[in-house]
């Protein structure tokens, strides 16, 4: 089994910077992508940042150039760091896994319980 501990949510105010860090574990042999999710009310759920096990990386438009997203492979973690913070970043913001290797099972996609973040004055 698989699991996704998200970690480092919490009240920013506009301009400030705040950390994200999403640990898996279980007894995984590899993960192919990890990445940040991120749902605010009302709205549907959005790509913030991935990342592939080759350290290839893609952002969501509204963040490139503030977040960065950053991943160790032999820890089975990834960290999502997120500068120049807005009002519109508020969201609960979700750890995401994709094909997940344990043993001889492989889980298509895992997802952490998410994270809540607030960017207000």
């Amino acid at each position: 089994q698989v699991q996704l501990v998200e970690s480092g949510g919490g009240l920013v105010q506009p301009g400030g910077s705040l950390r994200l860090s999403c640990a898996a574990s279980g007894s995984i042999s590899s993960i192919n992508a990890m990445g940040w999710y991120r749902q605010a009310p009302g709205k549907e759920r959005e790509l913030v940042a991935g990342i592939t096990d080759g350290g290839s990386t893609v952002y969501g438009d509204s963040v490139k150039g503030r977040f960065t997203i950053a991943r160790d492979n032999a820890k089975n973690t990834v960290a999502l760091q997120m500068n120049s913070m807005k009002p519109e970043d508020t969201a609960v913001y979700y750890c995401n896994a994709v094909r997940v290797v344990v043993g001889g099972d492989m889980y298509p996609e895992v997802w952490g319980q998410g994270t809540l973040v607030t960017d207000h004055s």
